[in-house]
């Protein structure tokens, strides 16, 4: 079993002041930004990533401990090592990880966390089972709990299912946050990718009055003259 203590050596060799500072200005953290408070140790994804595959096997309680972090590389960290667990975790194991995922909800508090989390953890959890807490989760006045909600259907557009994302999505048309746009109208892009008539059947409906941004992501990989045609529609 790795220790705590072992990990925190290694995070901190990595530690990089200066890109800290890039960092932490990338994710909004000033103040009344979405990410304010945010405290970055300036370690990029790679590395973070090869320090969750050498601690994938610390215990819950660190986990626990990483997530409720101040720094936001521990907690992304965190959430790396419990993705690659529910990857080959049997039903008790994936169940146990859902949970404690859940549990800890306020420290998934920032775009990256959700985005590297929910569609691999949460989607597939619901996969077979009940999804209502998606719905729940859209409705939230969290920021972040809304785009879990969102980002979760992923998993099942992949599938082919486009059922619930498409329902959240409409759900989401008016969020007045522009992270919302962006998650709404990239999931629509990727029900595009595999289904272009579910995407324009939901396009032909609502274009006109969506989000531009969202709007945007959504037509990011249609032809010139199609796109202009969508931008240009007007109620």
């Amino acid at each position: 079993m790795s220790s705590l203590a072992a990990f925190k050596k290694d995070f901190k060799k990595l530690s990089r002041p200066s890109d800290a500072k890039i960092l932490q200005r990338f994710f909004k953290t000033g103040p009344g930004e979405y990410g304010e408070g945010d405290i970055f140790a300036g370690i990029k994804v790679p590395p973070c990533r090869e320090l969750a595959k050498k601690y994938r096997d610390l215990s819950f309680n660190d986990l626990q401990k990483l997530l409720r972090s101040p720094i936001h590389e521990e907690r992304s960290i965190a959430l790396m090592i419990l993705h690659l667990r529910f990857k080959k975790a049997d039903e008790v194991l994936q169940t146990k990880i859902y949970k404690f995922y859940f549990k800890n909800l306020k420290s998934i508090n920032n775009w990256d966390l959700v985005d590297g989390s929910a569609p691999y953890i949460v989607g597939p959890y619901l996969e077979n089972r009940d999804r209502k807490i998606l719905y729940k989760l859209a409705k939230s006045k969290n920021l972040w709990e809304r785009r879990i909600g969102m980002l979760s259907t992923f998993h099942f557009i992949r599938q082919n299912d486009f059922t619930d994302a498409l329902k959240i999505a409409e759900h989401l048309l008016y969020d007045k946050h522009d992270l919302m746009h962006k998650a709404m109208g990239w999931m629509l892009r990727e029900i595009g990718k595999r289904d272009a008539v579910a995407e324009r059947k939901f396009l032909s409906r609502f274009a006109a009055t969506m989000p531009r941004t969202a709007l945007r992501y959504a037509i990011e990989k249609f032809p010139e003259t199609e796109r202009l045609k969508y931008l240009k529609m007007k109620t």
